[in-house]
């Protein structure tokens, strides 16, 4: 019998390897050589910069700003203040009385011109020339009238004529011929035209074709897959640098604070600030102490010998002009109506004496 079934394969078939998975075989070949140079390359160049970067910030901290400060300041007290006096103190005073001067010499004999003499001149002028322009429209609307009759049948309606009767006709026998010799010509461009296209897609395009499918376009993807895979290494590498940038830097500043700040900070605490304190219980306060004392006993002399002098010279005035007239003090309340009318009847006595 015959075995129509179909016998099984003897092994897997070969399937064919796609483009997708040769670039990601030519990534992998390329990506650990690349990334091991290009991270030799950028650790140097990424410390140095980080040490830059902190060399400029605390130049900036501790050098660049106060400069600037100060030399801001410096610019407001040479430019900037002098000018806002100058402005302030003498162009506004002197612009306001140039201004008011320009108002009492130009502008107010300006205006009295212009309303007592300029306007009824105009409105004279004004009136004149109405008239008279309405007389001229009278004449010139008989004349356009005239002119435009004249016009209308001595030129209009002959070229009227000649373009319907004469123009017309030529002009549609032209476009007939025009429109003939177009279509001729228009079949020998479009001939000659069929031909060109056949030879320069032979002789040019499909050989720009091949090279661009089988050379241009493999190379292209070559190096797209390097260029990608050296960008990505140098990511990665600048990435690595900045972590052993940071961590050198972090253990140059445990250094720093072990050798230096620690035992300068040690040394402040327990030398510099009990001689401190020490100073100033021993020395500083007793001196602070003398100084108000010996100030509130000035204050003192002082104030007896003002008071002195203010005795002595009350006494001069007594011994000179006599006591003073002592004054009585003045009675401001409201009069009450009793005494309002008390007093308006001694008024009107004393009138009548």
């Amino acid at each position: 019998m015959v075995d129509v079934e179909k016998a099984p394969d003897a092994g897997p078939r070969e399937e064919p390897v796609r483009r997708s998975d040769a670039e990601g075989c030519l990534a992998v070949a390329v990506r650990i050589p690349v990334r091991v140079v290009v991270l030799v390359l950028v650790v140097p160049v990424r410390m140095v910069w980080d040490a830059l970067v902190v060399a400029g910030r605390f130049l900036r901290d501790t050098v660049l700003r106060p400069v600037g400060r100060a030399l801001a300041w410096l610019g407001r007290a040479v430019f900037v203040w002098p000018l806002v006096g100058l402005w302030r103190y003498v162009v506004v005073p002197l612009a306001k009385g140039v201004g008011w001067l320009g108002h009492v010499l130009l502008v107010v004999p300006a205006v009295w011109l212009y309303r007592w003499v300029l306007t009824p001149v105009g409105q004279g002028l004004a009136w004149c020339f109405t008239r008279v322009g309405a007389v001229l429209a009278a004449i010139g609307r008989g004349l356009y009238a005239g002119l435009a009759w004249l016009g209308r049948y001595l030129a209009v309606v002959p070229a009227v004529w000649l373009y319907r009767w004469v123009l017309t006709p030529v002009g549609h026998a032209l476009a007939w011929c025009g429109r003939q010799v177009a279509r001729g010509v228009g079949l020998v461009v479009t001939g000659v035209g069929f031909v060109l296209y056949w030879t320069l897609r032979v002789l040019l395009v499909l050989p720009a074709l091949a090279v661009w499918r089988w050379v241009l376009a493999p190379v292209g993807r070559f190096l797209a897959v390097v260029g990608r895979e050296v960008a990505d290494a140098l990511g990665h590498a600048w990435r690595v640098a900045g972590h052993l940038s940071r961590a050198v830097g972090r253990f140059l500043g445990t250094v720093l604070r072990w050798t230096v700040a620690e035992p300068a900070r040690w040394v402040y605490r327990s030398v510099l600030t009990p001689v401190g304190h020490a100073v100033r219980d021993t020395v500083l306060r007793p001196l602070a102490e003398a100084g108000r004392g010996a100030r509130r006993a000035a204050r003192q002399a002082l104030a007896s010998a003002r008071h002195s002098v203010r005795q002595a010279r009350a006494d001069v005035r007594r011994m000179l002009f006599g006591e003073p007239v002592e004054r009585h003090p003045v009675d401001r309340r409201e009069p009450s109506a009793a005494e309002a009318r008390t007093l308006g009847s001694s008024t009107t006595a004393l009138t009548k004496d």
